[in-house]
């Protein structure tokens, strides 16, 4: 038989209203008082109808995760850590995707914001970095959570930064270390502030290594498996060839290996290659590839988290706004060691 509300405040000691205030994770709750119900709650496996919350406290009790992306591993790791947050909260997540470029994307956001009424917003690149979009939600009052790409900074908005550069930096001086002096980098769109923040990254390695940097190894692309392969093609066309390759992404990094393996390359002994984010395809190519490990599921069950925290506070209260900040970590495999 299904367990209810009054189950729970049975076995815990408390009234359903003490129930029904810690699921709903409103302020002023004792913490001993917390730990009886979400025992309880866990013993009785009790399930809150979300329909009868919203109606009871004409309040949604759902969390939106929008997004514009083509990377299928990024969001797919962005909805399982947001899931997992709202599943402690006992929240619903609305997944909608939108097209960045669009000219109606401003329209198409507020007709989802009146039709879904969700509680907040989880905002990932490039939406999150698009000044249109952070200012008309903030006129609408709905809250949100940026992903951004940067280090932690003074903001409006509760934000996880990703630290990019300094992970970059960290890539491009183990290519440095391992002899190559001659290192292209191979680009994502520049619509996305972390293309910028992990060129910067490579920049500034190449600098403190005294290493020249030179505008005919810095190629312009998109973060697809396709875009690396066109600009593997065009690198092996310069007469002055780079012996490495730093890519904006893994899947950049995996088609460059493919174009590579077309030309007759070895890797890494004629190309080292060097991708980003340590996504599936980091770990399926051959050799497998040096990678910034960037845990996108814990990044998005942190951002999940301080939507909820934000969520929680009172109405116009004036509160400091909380950050977090993670750092991509190296990850030194077969497609840049020497043998």
């Amino acid at each position: 038989m299904k367990a209810t509300i009054n189950d729970v405040a049975k076995l815990a000691g408390v009234s359903i209203k003490t129930v029904s205030r810690v699921i709903n994770n409103e302020p002023g709750v004792r913490q001993n008082t917390i730990d009886k119900v979400t025992a309880a709650v866990t013993e009785l496996n009790y399930q809150p109808n979300q329909s009868a919350r919203s109606l009871a406290g004409n309040k949604s009790y759902v969390v939106g995760f929008v997004y514009d992306n083509p990377n299928a591993y990024y969001i797919i790791d962005m909805q399982h850590g947001i899931l997992d947050a709202c599943k402690k909260h006992h929240f619903e997540l609305l997944i909608h995707p939108v097209d960045s470029k669009s000219d109606n994307l401003l329209n198409e956001l507020k007709d989802m914001l009146r039709q879904s009424r969700v509680s907040g917003l989880v905002l990932t690149p490039p939406l999150s970095e698009m000044t249109e979009v952070t200012d008309m939600l903030t006129e609408t009052g709905v809250k949100f959570v940026r992903v951004i790409s940067g280090k932690n900074q003074t903001l409006s908005t509760p934000c996880v930064f990703i630290d990019d550069r300094t992970a970059a930096f960290n890539i491009t001086e183990h290519l440095i270390e391992q002899g190559h002096n001659k290192i292209a980098f191979f680009s994502g769109e520049e619509v996305h502030h972390s293309t910028g923040e992990r060129l910067a990254g490579y920049l500034d390695a190449l600098k403190a290594h005294n290493l020249d940097s030179r505008d005919e190894w810095i190629f312009a692309g998109e973060y697809s498996f396709e875009s690396g392969v066109e600009n593997g093609k065009k690198l092996v066309e310069l007469t002055d060839k780079p012996t490495a390759v730093f890519a904006c992404n893994d899947e950049i990094a995996a088609g460059t290996l493919f174009a590579a393996r077309l030309q007759g390359l070895d890797v890494p002994a004629d190309l080292a290659i060097a991708g980003f984010e340590d996504n599936p395809f980091s770990r399926q190519t051959w050799p497998k590839l040096t990678t910034a490990a960037q845990p996108t599921k814990t990044i998005a069950s942190q951002a999940a988290e301080l939507l909820f925290k934000h969520l929680r506070l009172p109405a116009k209260k004036e509160q400091a706004i909380e950050n977090c900040m993670f750092e991509p970590e190296l990850v030194v495999r077969e497609s840049t060691q020497s043998r």
